[in-house]
């Protein structure tokens, strides 16, 4: 068994009858909080390395991070939409098409001709559902709003009240 699918493992029996009830009641959207505080974590992370070399809090909140990313993906499994494998799939396809000079052989003539063929490459994924883009104020409003909830729980602050 990889480290992933036992991490997967492990978040299926939180979920489960016998798991946990507060992972059990978890959505996508409860879980924004979390997702977006340990986003922060991981900067966090970061600046401890770039300041000390000590990469052991970087690797531990990338762990959390990933744990989000591992929760979002059996509740969409289990909601029958996708799976962490169909995630990873996703994004090693969307690499490999934006870097053609990487994986194609193909040769650009200066950093202009890579970025804006990568931009190019970038609208055509988008095509049909350029829609999509007109969400992304309101979800930077959003982390936003949730990033000031966890500075004050951080501080102590937490008032209890979510909204």
């Amino acid at each position: 068994m990889t480290e992933t699918e036992r991490l997967r493992s492990i978040v299926e029996k939180l979920r489960s009858e016998d798991g946990c009830a507060w992972d059990r009641a978890q959505t996508h959207e409860s879980l924004k909080p979390e997702c977006i505080e340990e986003a922060a974590e991981v900067i966090c992370g970061i600046n401890i390395l770039e300041e000390t070399g000590d990469a052991t809090n970087l690797k531990e909140e990338l762990g959390d991070l990933l744990l989000q990313v591992m929760f979002h993906c059996v509740i969409a499994q289990e909601e029958g939409l996708f799976t962490f494998d169909d995630v990873a799939k996703a994004i090693s396809e969307k690499m490999i098409r934006r870097h053609p000079h990487v994986f194609a052989g193909v040769t650009y003539a200066s950093d202009e001709e890579r970025h804006n063929a990568w931009k190019e490459i970038k609208k055509a994924e988008k095509e049909g559902r350029e829609w999509e883009g007109s969400y992304i104020e309101s979800a930077l409003d959003e982390a936003a709003g949730l990033i000031d909830k966890a500075r004050a729980r951080k501080r102590g602050e937490d008032t209890g009240i979510d909204k």
